[in-house]
């Protein structure tokens, strides 16, 4: 028995006209009567016999048409999700984005999708480039944050996507704050207390990078996780942090963000990693790269050049 021979079936059960059924199947009477013959043959028993110019189940018939016609429901429901998922009505799309992306930028973009997509569910996850780099492949779409990892599978497909600057922050008591200077040269910064981030950290890796190609040494007072609780410990005063300049960009009444010298040091690219772009991907997975591609949502500040 196999589903071709069940659904066919269930035609005929329905209509009770082999001829009928063969129409509505768009398929020629003696095919139709071939599947049931083969039908009956794995079932050891008859379905139906003539009736007029019609057919009459047998018990045995009228049970199997129970089930015939569950799977034509399932199909018919499969087919109707199909047809949604070509037209972007439903689905699931699974995003994942390093800290910064996921807090300044994608919910943005979440927002706009979905009011043009309002029957695809998303699933967000979040953690450093480290953790989402972990989960690549469980993935639709990554933003992630600094360099692109080598060796990367030949089925994710790499897009270059927005610049990003790293800026300083300190207290608005701190003496760099009262000199009123908007900008500093990297290595003033290294005679004060920093505060690091965590490991697998983006912002940590180029700020690491950048002490290292000025041949400074970092006076690290403190490490910890999330820009939030780096926000929190430099308004304690524990020592300078190191931000996106995207999550500065609302203002804060107690911190003062700074321009780093050399500014390319502290400048770094975002990426859009899609882990099936050698299939194509879902509907869905493109029209949301299409999305992200097209530009930054209003009211995040483009990156600096220089």
């Amino acid at each position: 028995m196999t589903p071709d021979q069940l659904l066919t079936f269930a035609m005929v059960a329905q209509h009770r006209n082999i001829s009928r059924a063969a129409q509505l199947l768009h398929l020629s009477q003696p095919a139709v009567s071939g599947q049931l013959r083969l039908l009956q043959e794995s079932l050891g028993e008859p379905l139906y016999h003539r009736e007029g110019r019609g057919i009459e189940l047998t018990p045995t018939g009228q049970q199997l048409a129970q089930y015939a016609q569950r799977a034509q429901a399932a199909y018919a429901e499969a087919q109707a999700f199909r047809r949604a998922l070509k037209g972007i009505e439903a689905g699931t799309l699974r995003l994942g984005a390093s800290t910064t992306p996921a807090s300044y930028v994608l919910p943005y973009l979440v927002a706009e999708f979905h009011s043009r997509h309002p029957g695809i569910r998303i699933e967000m996850l979040d953690g450093n480039t480290a953790e989402i780099m972990r989960e690549i492949t469980e993935l639709d779409i990554a933003f992630i944050e600094g360099g692109v990892p080598a060796n990367l599978s030949p089925e994710i497909g790499v897009y270059p996507w927005h610049r990003d600057n790293i800026v300083a922050i300190v207290p608005n008591t701190h003496p760099l704050a009262r000199t009123g200077t908007v900008s500093v040269p990297l290595e003033t910064l290294a005679g004060y207390p920093l505060i690091w981030r965590e490991p697998g950290s983006g912002v940590r890796q180029v700020v690491e990078d950048a002490f290292a190609a000025r041949g400074l040494e970092a006076r690290i007072a403190l490490e910890l996780a999330g820009v939030e609780g780096v926000k929190e410990a430099v308004r304690a005063g524990m020592g300078i942090g190191f931000v996106s300049a995207m999550s500065m960009r609302h203002g804060d009444d107690i911190l003062t963000s700074l321009a780093i010298r050399p500014a390319a040091l502290l400048s770094r690219q975002f990426s859009i990693l899609v882990p099936n772009a050698a299939s194509g991907g879902s509907h869905a997975s493109r029209a949301f790269l299409a999305l992200s591609q097209a530009g930054l949502p209003a009211g995040i500040p483009p990156a600096r050049q220089g």
